[in-house]
């Protein structure tokens, strides 16, 4: 017996499974090396999305049903080994949402987090519990479990972002529940900015306390961030596995800035292969800027600006940038963080 391997079948021994199987009942030994694996085990696999081709698919979509009719025009990205469950990984939910000029995504709170990431229009804007954000390209915005949440597009031109969220987590632990809202959009009553100067600055109100482990800030605007990039850059202190990278915190507590996804921004030189890197952490990749190519388990992806890829979990991959490139990515690390699940590999491959 051992941890990959069965127990051989006799006749007796399927009779007595066939016996016990009518009471609901199942012998470890004849599962456990599918239940307590060597390494992580997944049907999720690498794949790529082209941004131009989605977006051709959301802007007809966007004339075959209103956002309010659709309550979210979203186009889900499903993982090809995980068709029909809607996840992008094992843990996470991933979907291009489109707001035509003109059209309110209507007012709704849920238990899940949620993340947004700006790919293409600029100036609809997202509520968040009373507070109105105006979002441009690149933009991280995020939903916190429980909030009230709409979006507008008060532009010209249609506004594409990519969602993140914690669905299938929150599934796994029968703990969803959701609620509309009796207005389209929410009463709004701080004023833009309001957050992100409250604690946005390296500063927090004197008499601040909270027990929610979400960032209350919710945008962090991309401006700010690629600017910290290109001060590191400066200082030259590249990690040979990422570039440089930074994750997107908590301005209470130092933490992740969700508390169940992880969401990160990196720039990569041109022309400089990263060594190779696998963590537990099945990750979504967004390319904002430049073009390049990454490995992931053997297989080739090549990307440009706004496609989109996914990394399995504990599988090798590589980065090779044909330009200056900056990548956007998020995953389920801070939640196995917190479960002391995570675990990386930086070993020469």
């Amino acid at each position: 017996m051992s941890l990959t391997e069965k127990p051989v079948e006799t006749p007796e021994r399927k009779a007595f499974y066939e016996k016990i199987d009518r009471k609901s009942l199942t012998p470890l030994w004849s599962v456990l090396s599918g239940l307590i694996t060597p390494e992580p085990r997944s049907a999720c696999v690498a794949h790529g999305w082209k941004f131009d081709e989605i977006k051709t698919y959301m802007i007809e979509a966007g004339g075959l049903i209103t956002a309010k009719e659709a309550e979210r025009r979203v186009l889900i990205l499903e993982n090809p080994g995980l068709r029909g469950q809607s996840r992008i990984t094992t843990s996470l939910y991933a979907g291009l949402q489109l707001v035509m000029p003109g059209e309110v995504a209507p007012a709704h709170r849920h238990s899940q987090s949620a993340l947004r990431f700006v790919l293409d229009g600029d100036g609809a804007h997202t509520a968040v519990d009373g507070e109105r954000t105006i979002m441009h390209f690149g933009d991280f915005v995020i939903t916190p479990p429980g909030a009230w949440h709409d979006h507008g597009n008060h532009t010209s031109e249609p506004m594409i972002w990519l969602d993140g969220l914690d669905i299938p987590m929150i599934s796994f632990f029968d703990a969803s529940f959701a609620e509309g809202h009796p207005k389209d959009e929410q009463p709004i009553f701080r004023k833009a900015g309001d957050s992100l100067a409250r604690y946005g600055a390296n500063m927090l109100p004197v008499d601040f306390q909270t027990r929610k482990k979400s960032s209350p800030i919710f945008n962090y605007p991309y401006e700010r961030s690629r600017e910290a990039l290109e001060q590191l850059r400066r200082q030259a202190e590249w990690d040979p596995c990422h570039g440089l990278k930074l994750r997107y915190v908590n301005p209470v507590d130092g933490d992740f800035a969700m508390p169940t996804i992880a969401a990160f921004l990196q720039l990569l030189p041109k022309d400089v292969s990263t060594s190779a890197y696998r963590s537990t952490d099945a990750t979504v990749f967004v390319a904002v800027e430049g073009s390049g190519q990454s490995t992931i388990d053997g297989e080739v992806f090549e990307w440009g600006p706004k496609d989109i890829f996914v990394a399995p979990s504990w599988k090798w991959i590589t980065h090779t940038p044909s330009s200056d490139a900056v990548l956007f990515s998020f995953s389920d690390r801070s939640a196995q963080e917190k479960l002391g699940l995570w675990r990386e590999d930086r070993g020469n491959h």
